[in-house]
């Protein structure tokens, strides 16, 4: 059985048991739901939002990482103006513990 689920903007198809990187949740050990769950496959596939009220997918935080420096740099020939900037995104690593219909 798979679900996929929308968090921090994109969409992961899951499985139980199954470890991935999303952006930033809250902190290690704690449990989440992943919501909104956007399809399940059971045999059956749910995708109305009438199947899906009662499916849950938790999870559980595992680790927060730093992602990849990005540098950034804008400019602007003639008027002498230049700025420079960095950003570093917050990861978690979390391992799907249940896919539960409710």
């Amino acid at each position: 059985m798979y679900a996929v689920v929308a968090t921090g903007g994109k969409q992961y198809r899951v499985e139980e048991g199954q470890t991935l990187k999303v952006e930033r949740l809250g902190e290690p050990g704690s449990e989440v739901e992943l919501r909104p769950v956007l399809l399940v496959d059971e045999g059956d596939v749910l995708s109305t939002p009438d199947q899906l009220s009662g499916v849950t997918v938790s999870a559980r935080i595992l680790e927060e990482t730093r992602g990849k420096k990005i540098d950034g740099f804008t400019y602007k020939s003639t008027t002498n103006q230049r700025r420079r900037y960095g950003h570093r995104q917050t990861h978690a690593t979390i391992e799907i513990t249940g896919i539960k219909r409710g």
